[in-house]
C-alpha cells in the first residue's frame, strides 16, 4: 500500500514551499500523521517537523451535453501539509 499518492504542485503550494518550507501531498485516506511522516522522510530523505491533514470532500459537478444534463461527483481525497525542518527541501522537478 502506497501512502503518498502524488504531490500537489500549485501556485499557492509553491509559494508556501519558498516561504514556510511546507509541501502538500495527496495521501491514502486511511493513513495517519505518523505513517505520513515516515513515508515522506523515507521517500525524499528529509526531516519532517510537523504534519497537518484534512479530508477534501468531493463536489457535485453538472455538465450539459446534446442528450441532456449529466450530473457527477469528484472524488474525495485526503491532503497532508508537511512542514520540513529548516535547511531541508524537496525538489519535485529533478526527474524531468
Amino acid at each position: 500500500m502506497s501512502i503518498i499518492k502524488r504531490p500537489i504542485v500549485t501556485e499557492k503550494m509553491t509559494s508556501q514551499a519558498e516561504s514556510y518550507n511546507r509541501y502538500a501531498f495527496v495521501v491514502d485516506r486511511k493513513a495517519n500523521k505518523i505513517e505520513i511522516k515516515h513515508a515522506v522522510s523515507d521517500m525524499y530523505d528529509v526531516d519532517v517537523e510537523s504534519v497537518r491533514t484534512m479530508i477534501c470532500i468531493g463536489k457535485k459537478r453538472v455538465r450539459g451535453t446534446k442528450s441532456g444534463m449529466i450530473t457527477g461527483r469528484t472524488s474525495t481525497y485526503k491532503k497532508a501539509i508537511v512542514t520540513l525542518v529548516e535547511g531541508d527541501s524537496i525538489d519535485f522537478y529533478s526527474n524531468i
